[in-house]
């Protein structure tokens, strides 16, 4: 609670109202704020000339402009600053009534502002009304990211674009956001997409690129009305700035064409926002939920035989006529890249040379361990390839069906097959367990599922020899591409996870077990209690 003590020494400047009033339209910020400046800066003189320790205050009437400057004590039972507190008996001495927490108010003269008092207030002025030019304008913007604005562009600095977007708004567009090979003058006018906005004390707090995928598609929204109506979707973009750029596209209306919707008559539509990418090339591409036709698409306008895709590294292979490599891969690797991007498979390019050559050695590759390993000839290990089968696992416990019904063996063949299959299983088990062992590798770490024997010796080579050695690495140390101790199986991040948390499993057990020993003890303890406090009436019963 304030309490004047003494009339507040009063004096009245109407034109603070016209001024506060005038900065306010002006600068698109409330009028209460500028009259928050303003007593800030009243505030700030008064200590410059009575002292930066006291506790001084302005107010000025919103209405007339009247100004009261005071002095605040603050009534405290302990005393950190007598500049700002008083003790209460002192207190009392003045005002009989004064309670803790309570502030003495004390009026002061009027300042007279010199120049440099009139400096430091205009200063303290000028940075709360930017202040306050800043908060609105973030107000502003913040719910706009994802649009499409128009600005003019004010000035440039160190290849950075600064643009006026118009309402005391400044946006930029840093070096690394502009189209290559683009230049700009003060008082061009600009197109870009709005890509993050965050409020900072100083600099700029609208980014704005013409680089960005999304700029291309808000384009492509603006100038086709079928995606603006939402029957055509733009599903995904990839862009080369300033060279190449795909777009993939499907419509919801089995009736309209999405890439003739794109293109528009003659192309204007495509042709009007080529223009406003300084002429980069846009490849239209019909989107499809099968993978493998869309990545066809995407390699556009290149020619593909084959494909083959595997779902588990997300990765496809691709194979085109002999003649159409280098227009698959693009100058520099350009297209493959966009549809790398585009489609978000890696995509690995052959010919059918290639091609031929690589499925002619794993053949003879696979062939050979079927020779090796199950002591066959070499008919039966090429029909086993022929019929898919690529390791001895495949033969060890595939059903006894699927190898018999290959032309050729009966069952007595197929089960002679399984027989050596589980029997070299068996062996190989046994040395890398005795390579598991003569490494130091412990039972307790052999235990823990997911992990093979020959995981278990690389392991052992690694010195990751306990299961708590185990247990404190990351899923990024077993499978990374570069170091990781496991990264010659393929495991996959998930699988690598799951050994990961069973190493650990043991560390959660052990919790629950004190745990449950601690809550045990505390109800031993409580009947222990209940027996000690109920043996004395039972003596006393006795006597």
């Amino acid at each position: 609670m304030d309490t004047n003590v003494e009339s507040s020494t009063n004096y009245t400047h109407p034109e603070l109202v016209m001024v506060a009033e005038t900065v306010a339209r002006e600068k698109g910020i409330e009028r209460e704020e500028v009259f928050d400046a303003m007593e800030q800066a009243i505030q700030k003189a008064g200590r410059s000339k009575y002292g930066h320790e006291h506790d001084i205050r302005a107010q000025i009437d919103r209405k007339s402009g009247e100004i009261k400057l005071a002095r605040y004590l603050e009534v405290a039972e302990e005393i950190e600053n007598e500049l700002t507190q008083v003790t209460l008996d002192a207190a009392q001495q003045r005002k009989p009534d004064a309670v803790i927490g309570e502030f003495l108010v004390d009026s002061l003269p009027p300042i007279d502002f010199g120049r440099i008092a009139a400096q430091t207030a205009k200063q303290v002025i000028v940075q709360k009304v930017r202040e306050a030019e800043r908060a609105r304008q973030f107000l502003e913007f913040k719910d706009r990211i994802g649009e499409v604005v128009n600005g003019m562009v004010k000035r440039i600095e160190f290849g950075n674009v600064i643009v006026d977007l118009g309402g005391r708004a400044e946006g930029i567009i840093r070096r690394d956001e502009t189209i290559p090979r683009e230049h700009f003058s003060n008082g061009d006018r600009v197109r870009s997409y709005i890509y993050d906005v965050r409020e900072e004390l100083r600099g700029p707090q609208i980014f704005l690129s013409r680089s960005h995928p999304q700029f291309m598609a808000k384009l492509f929204t603006q100038e086709v009305p079928e995606i603006y109506d939402g029957i055509i979707e733009i599903n995904s973009v990839a862009r080369d700035p300033g060279s190449r750029a795909k777009i993939a596209v499907t419509s919801s209306d089995s009736g309209i064409d999405p890439v003739g919707a794109c293109v528009g008559m003659r192309g204007s539509r495509v042709q009007a926002v080529v223009a406003e990418l300084q002429g980069e090339k846009i490849d239209i591409i019909q989107h499809s939920i099968d993978h493998a036709t869309f990545i066809v698409n995407a390699l556009a306008p290149a020619e593909v035989t084959k494909v083959v895709l595997d779902e588990e590294a997300n990765r496809i292979e691709v194979v085109v006529p002999d003649d159409q490599l280098s227009l698959a891969i693009g100058r520099r690797g350009q297209n493959v890249r966009l549809a790398s991007q585009l489609t978000g498979w890696d995509i690995d390019i052959l010919t059918e040379a290639e091609e031929s050559d690589r499925r002619t050695e794993e053949f003879r590759t696979r062939s050979q361990l079927f020779i090796d390993n199950l002591d066959v000839d070499e008919v039966i290990a090429q029909l086993l390839v022929t019929e898919g089968f690529s390791t001895i696992e495949d033969v060890a416990f595939v059903p006894i069906e699927e190898l018999s019904g290959i032309e050729g063996f009966d069952e007595d063949v197929a089960n002679e097959l399984r027989d050596r299959g589980r029997n070299f299983l068996e062996a190989r088990d046994a040395e890398m367990t005795a390579q598991r062992k003569a490494s130091g590798v412990t039972d307790e770490l052999a235990a823990v599922a997911g992990l093979t024997p020959e995981m278990l010796v690389v392991l052992g080579e690694a010195e990751i020899r306990e299961r708590d050695d185990l247990a404190d690495l990351a899923a990024d140390e077993l499978i990374s591409a570069d170091d990781g101790v496991l990264k010659e199986f393929g495991l996959s991040m998930d699988a690598a996870n799951e050994i990961i948390m069973a190493a650990r499993a043991h560390w959660f057990e052990d919790e629950d077990a004190v745990e449950g020993d601690a809550e045990a003890g505390a109800e031993d303890g409580a009947e222990t209690e209940a027996d000690t406090s109920a043996q004395p009436e039972e003596a006393k019963d006795e006597s």
